[in-house]
């Protein structure tokens, strides 16, 4: 064994951000090294990191073993603690280059190195080209979030709120776009509050403006995870008008019951959440949804969860993102009164369920109809409402290509 083995754990981000490791480990001349990059979530997310750590210890004996990600940031001394654990490092000090050639001299002088994640006021220095398929790349353009939901973790685990500016943004993507892509997302642990660290206080629409405005060979823009109630008007102008901004949102709406949502700390109410899906579709009749829900959130009843199963109908949504409840210690939710564990698993089975008829619905309506799909390999591609697309023939990966669809699986568009 040579080169770093990188495991990723969790979101988009930390994949984004575990490429970016692999190239200043290589940078540095880190070798026979294997590095954990974990996911703080839950419980469980943690659990399976230490499970993947003992894994990877008996797979690689004699390989230096280093964590980093959320969970080592949020609880660095329970991965210090394991004895397959050669070092641990911080949320911060996995972007420095400095990290990594300590890892690669002497391995450094200190085993844990974990800073305060909350003094961090700038942005991290790291932009990588091209993370993602050939056809699409990622663009990391904010970090934390200064909000505190009851049942989150991740702000302690990626401290405050900080954005990428604008100009730098730009220039990255007008070199991505140079190298022959043609999808860039837009990505951020928390999108909708970027700007709010930076002069004169910009909105996310006003970067995405910009993003269309200087950068006019790039085909589509898309924009990941947004929290609905932050939507500013300058993104619902871009929604209306822009074209090449792709009509699918994933809103991170958590729950359909006000009171449940007023116990996680959300921002909106569930006729906040029904308002502007409503008003995205009036502008741009052919978005689509996706979402995050929890079941089985402390206290929900029957009734709450009623709610939030209606709720899937009332927004319309397609795509839905189910999560189960778990209590994650250092939360407030995790000492409220829980759901029985039977009942959250039977919860978010009817969501699922009510998912996939979403899914059906939305596919069958696709069918007869032109679209313009990106393709990610000869033989799949997706549609600018993110929709799978299946082809026979083979196509150019990395291109966008029009096709009429004649028939669907239970997930996928079939031409």
């Amino acid at each position: 064994m040579t080169a770093p083995i990188f495991s990723n754990h969790g979101c988009r981000l930390n994949a984004y951000e575990t490429k970016a490791m692999e190239e200043l480990a290589a940078s540095a001349g880190l070798d026979n090294a294997v590095v954990i990059n974990t996911c703080a979530v839950t419980a469980e997310a943690v659990r399976k990191a230490r499970q993947d750590i003992r894994k990877l210890r008996r797979s690689y004996p004699d390989a230096k073993l280093i964590v980093t990600g959320c969970a080592a940031q949020t609880e660095p001394d329970t991965f210090a603690n394991m004895e397959e654990v050669d070092a641990v490092i911080g949320n911060t000090e996995k972007m420095q280059a400095s990290t990594w050639a300590g890892l690669a001299g002497d391995f450094g002088t200190e085993p844990v190195q974990v800073d305060d994640i909350m003094s961090v006021t700038e942005t991290a220095g790291h932009l990588i080209d091209g993370f993602g398929t050939r056809s699409r790349a990622y663009v990391q353009v904010q970090n934390g979030c200064d909000h505190r939901c009851t049942f989150c973790i991740i702000p302690y685990g990626r401290g405050n709120s900080r954005s990428v500016p604008a100009g730098v943004v730009v220039d990255q993507i007008k070199r991505l776009v140079d190298r022959g892509f043609n999808e860039v997302v837009l990505t951020g642990v928390d999108l909708t509050s970027w700007g709010a660290d930076l002069p004169s206080e910009p909105k996310l629409g006003d970067l995405v403006i910009r993003i269309l405005k200087l950068v006019p060979d790039l085909p589509r823009l898309r924009i990941s995870s947004i929290d609905s109630i932050e939507v500013d008007e300058a993104l619902m102008q871009a929604i209306a008008t822009e074209a090449r901004l792709m009509p699918h949102l994933h809103l991170s709406l958590q729950h359909g019951d006000d009171l449940t949502l007023k116990r996680m700390k959300r921002r909106h109410l569930r006729d906040d959440a029904i308002r502007f899906a409503q008003e995205a579709r009036r502008l741009r009749p052919d978005m689509t949804f996706g979402a995050d829900i929890i079941a089985g959130f402390p206290t929900e009843t029957e009734a709450h969860f009623g709610n939030s199963l209606k709720l899937v109908e009332d927004c319309d949504l397609t795509w839905l993102h189910v999560f189960p409840y778990s209590p994650r210690p250092g939360t407030p939710a995790a000492r409220m009164p829980q759901v029985h564990g039977g009942a959250i698993k039977e919860r978010a089975a009817q969501l699922r369920a009510a998912g996939a008829r979403q899914v059906a619905r939305h596919l069958s309506a696709q069918v007869g109809r032109t679209h313009q799909v990106l393709m990610e390999n000869p033989h799949m591609g997706r549609t600018a409402q993110f929709t799978e697309t299946t082809f026979r023939t083979p196509q150019p990966e990395g291109q966008i290509v029009t096709a009429t669809i004649t028939n669907h699986t239970e997930t996928q568009l079939q031409v």
